[in-house]
C-alpha cells in the first residue's frame, strides 16, 4: 500500500505556488486585495453573471444569498431533503423553517414535480415561502429549464445552491447563473478549492453590494469605525484568492480528467447486473463526484460490501448525504417525501473521483473494485 486513496483531495501544483508567491511578494496579505478583486471578476466572466462576492465558505454565501433575496424569521424556505446541511443550516441563520422535499431517483436532484403542489399547499396555510432552494447534486445541476419558470410564476426567489456544479452547465447556461443569486462553494473537496471558501454570483448587483457590506462587519463609509447594524466576518483572504485564480485558470482540466473517471467506471460497471452511475449521460456535468447505485436483489451484493471492500485497502468512498429530514437535527420537519433520497442513501456509494488522482492510485482502485466483482461472481 502507498497510503490511503482519498475520495476527492484538492489538485494543487506549481501554478497555484506560483500565484500564491506572487501576492504574498506584492504585500497583500491583509484579507482585501487586487487577486480577490480579480477573482470574483474571473468567477463571474465564467458563470455569466454580471458580479460575484467572495467570501469564506459555501455556508457563508448561501446565508449571505438568503438575506439578500429578503427571507427572514417566519418565512419557509423549500430544500432538497437529499442535500449537505450547510444548506439547511443557512435557513436556520436568518430565523426560517426549512421545509425539506424529495428528489428524483434518476439524478438526486429536487423532484420538480413536487415543488409546484408544495408552494400552494404552504400558501394555502398562510405560510410565506421566501426561497426554493434547489442544489446541483455531484456536479449535475437541477432542472432549471422546469424549475426557474415555476418559481418565477408563483413569485418565489430561486437560489441556486451550485456549490457542488462550478463549471456544470444545463442547457448550455453555467450552473450558479440560475435564480436570482447563485452560490458556489471552494471548500477542499470541490471541483476547486481556495483551501476554504465559497463565493455569490447574480446578475442582481443591489444584492451584492449588499452582501458585500454585511460580509464586511456591515461598516460604514466613515473614516472610524461605523456600524448602524449587525455584520459578519465573511470576507474572502487576497491569499486564498490567488489560490482560486489559479485553480480556475485549470478548471477545464481538472473537469476532463473527472470525467475521464466517470467514463472509466461505466465502463466497468456496465456488464454489472444492478448497478447504474448516477447522470452518467449527463454531458453537462462537471463529474464532481462519480455515485453508483446497487439494487442488492439484481446483483447480490450492497453498496456497504463494496464500501467495506474498498476500506479494507485504505481506498476512501463515501455514502450519499444522508437526507435531512433523516438527521436528528431535523426530526420532525415538514416534509413532502416519495421514498427516493432514503433509497439512495441505503442504496448509493461515492467512488474516489478526484483530478489529482494519480495513474497508479486509479490503477489501484479500478484493480480492487475488478477484485471485488470477480469475487462476488464466484461467489
Amino acid at each position: 500500500m502507498n497510503g490511503t486513496v482519498y475520495l476527492s483531495p484538492p489538485d494543487v501544483g506549481p501554478l497555484e505556488e506560483s500565484y500564491l508567491i506572487a501576492a504574498l511578494r506584492s504585500g497583500w496579505a491583509a484579507p482585501v486585495g487586487p487577486d480577490l478583486e480579480a477573482f470574483e471578476q474571473a468567477v463571474a466572466g465564467r458563470v455569466g453573471t454580471d458580479g460575484a462576492v467572495a467570501v469564506n465558505s459555501g455556508t457563508a454565501a448561501l446565508h449571505l444569498a438568503l438575506l439578500g433575496v429578503g427571507v427572514g424569521p417566519g418565512d419557509v424556505v423549500i430544500v432538497p431533503t437529499l442535500t449537505f446541511v450547510a444548506t439547511a443550516n443557512a435557513v436556520r441563520y436568518v430565523g426560517a423553517r426549512a421545509v425539506f422535499v424529495d428528489c428524483d431517483p434518476r439524478t438526486g436532484n429536487v423532484d420538480v414535480d413536487l415543488v409546484e403542489g408544495l408552494i400552494r399547499r404552504l400558501r394555502a396555510r398562510g405560510e410565506r415561502v421566501g426561497a426554493m432552494v434547489p442544489v446541483d447534486m455531484f456536479g449535475s445541476c437541477a432542472d432549471y429549464s422546469a424549475l426557474g419558470p415555476l418559481c418565477a410564476e408563483a413569485g418565489v426567489p430561486l437560489v441556486e445552491d451550485a456549490a457542488e456544479a462550478l463549471g456544470a452547465s444545463h442547457a448550455g447556461r453555467p450552473a450558479g447563473s440560475f435564480g436570482q443569486v447563485g452560490v458556489l462553494s471552494f471548500n477542499g473537496n470541490k471541483i476547486m478549492t481556495t483551501s476554504g471558501g465559497g463565493m455569490l454570483v447574480s446578475d442582481d448587483t443591489a444584492l451584492l453590494a449588499r452582501a458585500r457590506h454585511l460580509a464586511t462587519q456591515a461598516r460604514e463609509p466613515a473614516r472610524h469605525y461605523e456600524h448602524r447594524e449587525t455584520g459578519y466576518n465573511y470576507r474572502l483572504s487576497n491569499l486564498l484568492a490567488a489560490l482560486g485564480r489559479a485553480q480556475l485558470i485549470r478548471l477545464d482540466g481538472m473537469i476532463a480528467r473527472r470525467r475521464h473517471l466517470r467514463d472509466s467506471y461505466a465502463k466497468l460497471f456496465a456488464p454489472v447486473p444492478g448497478v447504474r452511475l448516477l447522470n452518467a449521460e449527463d454531458a453537462e456535468s462537471n463529474c464532481w463526484l462519480t455515485v453508483i447505485t446497487v439494487e442488492r436483489d439484481r446483483c447480490g451484493w450492497r453498496a456497504d460490501d463494496l464500501a467495506a471492500h474498498l476500506a479494507e485497502r485504505d481506498i476512501e468512498t463515501r455514502p450519499v448525504w444522508k437526507p435531512m429530514h433523516m438527521q436528528p437535527l431535523h426530526l420532525g420537519a415538514e416534509c413532502l417525501l416519495t421514498g427516493a433520497a432514503e433509497r439512495l442513501f441505503a442504496d448509493g456509494v461515492t467512488l474516489p473521483s478526484g483530478s489529482a488522482l494519480t495513474e497508479p492510485q486509479t490503477a489501484r482502485v479500478f484493480a480492487a473494485i475488478e477484485d471485488f466483482l470477480a469475487l462476488r461472481a464466484g461467489g
